[in-house]
């Protein structure tokens, strides 16, 4: 039996009680689904998690992928993964229906694959990319290639990928060099190099189906002359079977964690006979790549989330077990003679197991939160509701990357100091996850990427509309929340922090229509970590609203103390996270500008 790595009764509270998955359900869209159903499909994703992920979580990072003979090697579960995927629907499950998919609400989609990811964080991405790229050619590809491709991918018998860094333009992607050349047949000649790419080649699937970057020949310089490509490993011939299409992989990057996670470096038409099928119209490459790099972002903050709290029940088992020292008793000294107390009885450690409670239970709420707005928008009928809930996803889509991804690293850390010098042995667990928590937040674009992301487009989007519509919804929280007198100071904070967020936007718009830019995003990371703060604020008084409801109305679905270590976290986020809130504006209201270069440098 696997021990606990993940809290189902936590996350069902959250899909559940605080996201309203039943409204979700009662829409047409998503009306083939019930309670039952999904409870069932929930059930099977944590046996199968039990039974062939979490038992080899270790053994892939002791054994991790390598590169040989022009080929990445991969631990045998990547197979198990593939094909279960297929099989159990992993791969296709919020994919419609016609096209084969079970078309479950991205929050189910979220729920389970958090399961998977807190088991085992190695695997997920193989099966996350290829429904990622199986979606984007659905999107937006011809009938042609839908047909050929997609059928496979969503089975798991081939694999997908994105491509878009390369090795001279990292995140840059107006500098993307790789180029296209139309042919007679209606394919294009492929030739570039793409690195970092994640899930890039393996031996268990027959084929590799990159989305890839590039630019057409004559095409405008920047991210306006980027297309998108489909250019598969093996090329499908006349009669069905596969020839080789001139896709090289040079080798694997090995990587501080993740390390059952294969990231290929690959090169494409050194042979010059590498074919690529154009996706949708010509230089609109960029904009197709977001829906997918939208996805991914989301994909990357839930597993952040399910890291976090895999690692928060490890160190709290090993604080439950271990004894150490004494508690200090009323006289204010310890008595050397009586038995040692667990740590998890010394108020530091508990501080620092809540800490890590608060936020990675907190991360993984603002992920189900972009989940739900997903839904809401997917299911809307009414093309005002479409958009309202479209702008609050777009609101949402930096944050939900970057605060787990930020704060799981704390959480994790935090995690590794609960154990003392045995944290860091590696003989146990957590060493290992904060190995594997330190890339995501590097993970399709970086926090500076997405806190450019959300200072500069998002926030001033249709002049701050988005930005309005989830201000209402906050308020839509504090409102319920202040009909409890436990929970009035804290629904009474969040509003503060609200208008907080008003006058700090106000200092920097200034910048903004002055068109100094460089200003006006100069701390932009500052203000991601300070609406991350407030949003998650926004997220625990949520839970901390459904769980006093609840206990008001006698809900015996988990019990008191479930319920009331809701509310106690809330409270611990608040007094211990929400008050670093005045700092943070204090600074991005600062007249003093100190990391915009200006003339002759002084320190850096």
């Amino acid at each position: 039996m696997a021990k606990k790595y993940i809290d189902i009764p936590t996350l069902k509270f959250q899909l559940y009680n605080v996201h309203d998955l039943q409204s979700i359900l009662s829409s047409d869209y998503f009306g083939e689904h019930d309670e039952e159903t999904i409870n069932l499909f929930l059930e099977s994703i944590k046996d199968f998690s039990d039974q062939e992920l979490y038992p080899v979580f270790t053994e892939m990072d002791t054994q991790p992928a390598y590169f040989k003979d022009g080929q990445i090697m991969v631990h045998p579960v990547v197979g198990t993964v593939m094909k279960k995927g297929g099989e159990m629907g992993i791969i296709a499950s919020p994919v419609a229906m016609e096209h084969g998919g079970l078309q479950l609400p991205l929050a189910v989609h979220t729920t389970a694959y958090a399961i998977m990811e807190a088991a085992n964080n190695h695997l997920l991405g193989y099966p996350g990319l290829t429904l990622g790229s199986a979606e984007l050619i659905l999107s937006f590809g011809s009938d042609e290639l839908k047909e050929t491709y997609c059928p496979r991918m969503l089975s798991g018998e081939w694999a997908g990928t994105m491509c878009l860094t390369e090795p001279q333009a990292g995140s840059s992607l107006s500098d993307v060099a790789t180029t296209a050349s139309p042919q007679a047949d209606g394919s294009y000649k492929i030739k570039g190099q793409k690195i970092f790419i994640s899930g890039g080649d393996h031996q268990f699937s027959d084929n590799f189906v990159h989305l890839v970057l590039a630019r057409i020949d004559g095409a405008p310089a920047g991210t306006k002359g980027i297309s998108l490509f489909v250019v598969p490993k093996n090329r499908i011939k006349d009669d069905g079977s596969l020839e080789f299409n001139d896709v090289i992989t040079a080798g694997d990057f090995q990587k501080m964690g993740q390390r059952g996670y294969c990231t290929a470096h690959l090169i494409f038409g050194e042979s010059d006979d590498c074919r690529g099928w154009l996706v949708g119209e010509p230089h609109r490459g960029l904009k197709y790549m977001f829906q997918m790099m939208n996805g991914a972002r989301i994909a990357v903050g839930r597993g952040a989330a399910a890291i976090a709290m895999a690692a928060y029940h490890a160190s709290l088992e090993y604080a439950n077990e271990r004894p150490q020292g004494r508690k200090i008793g009323g006289s204010g000294k310890k008595d050397a003679t009586s038995e040692q107390t667990l740590i998890v009885n010394h108020p530091d450690v508990r501080r620092m197991l809540l800490l890590q409670k608060a936020l990675s239970e907190g991360g993984m709420s603002i992920v189900m939160q972009g989940a739900h707005y997903h839904d809401k928008m997917a299911s809307a009928t009414d093309p005002k509701e479409k958009e309202k809930y479209h702008l609050l996803l777009e609101m949402m889509t930096p944050i939900v990357k970057t605060f787990p991804s930020e704060k799981g690293i704390t959480s994790t850390n935090n995690g590794v100091q609960v154990l003392g010098g045995y944290g860091f042995c590696s003989e146990y667990i957590l060493q290992q996850y904060l190995r594997d928590m330190r890339i995501f937040a590097i993970y399709e674009g970086t926090t500076g990427i997405q806190s450019l992301d959300l200072l500069g487009r998002k926030m001033m989007m249709q002049g701050g509309k988005g930005a309005h519509l989830l201000a209402q919804e906050i308020n839509a929280t504090i409102m319920a929340a202040t009909a409890y007198d436990e929970l009035k100071p804290y629904a009474k904070e969040l509003g503060v922090n609200l208008k907080r967020i008003a006058e700090v936007m106000e200092y920097l718009g200034a910048f903004a229509q002055k068109g100094d830019f460089e200003r006006f995003l100069s701390d932009a990371t500052v203000f991601m970590d300070f609406m991350g703060t407030i949003v998650g604020g926004w997220q625990w008084l949520k839970m901390a609203t459904a769980a006093k409801e609840a206990l008001v109305m006698g809900n015996t679905t988990y019990d008191a103390v479930f319920y009331e270590s809701k509310i106690h976290t809330m409270k611990f986020y608040f007094k211990y996270e929400m008050q670093k809130t005045p700092g943070m504006a204090e600074i991005l209201t600062d007249d003093e500008v100190l990391t915009v270069a200006k003339g002759e440098e002084v320190i850096v």
